[in-house]
């Protein structure tokens, strides 16, 4: 039977879904302990008051803030790793560069 009719995904699309999942999954772990480590030595309130005291968060907010800015941070991180680690024929160079070989 064919994959698209059986609700299963193309295999550039399982491929794509296991580098998301490489990328998303450690980078989330790793953000939730940044988090719990650096909240656990500075309150949000006091250091929204410090950066941004006309600007009104509770401190759940700043949590959640924190948490996402955390996991932006080694999402990144994970990605450029990616981009970095990709096996040469990865690149494709036009026809008639240096680079390019038959």
């Amino acid at each position: 039977m064919n994959r698209l009719a059986e609700g299963q995904p193309s295999a550039p699309a399982r491929r794509l879904l296991r580098r998301a999942g490489a990328i998303l999954w450690p980078s989330f772990f790793s953000a939730g302990v940044m988090t719990m480590v650096f909240f656990a030595y500075v309150d949000p309130q006091a250091l929204q008051d410090m950066t941004f005291p006309t600007l009104h968060l509770d401190r759940e907010l700043g949590y959640t803030f924190g948490f996402f800015l955390a996991w932006i941070g080694t999402a990144s991180s994970s990605l450029f790793t990616w981009i970095l680690l990709r096996p040469r024929k990865a690149f494709h160079h036009a026809p008639g560069t240096p680079e390019h070989r038959p």
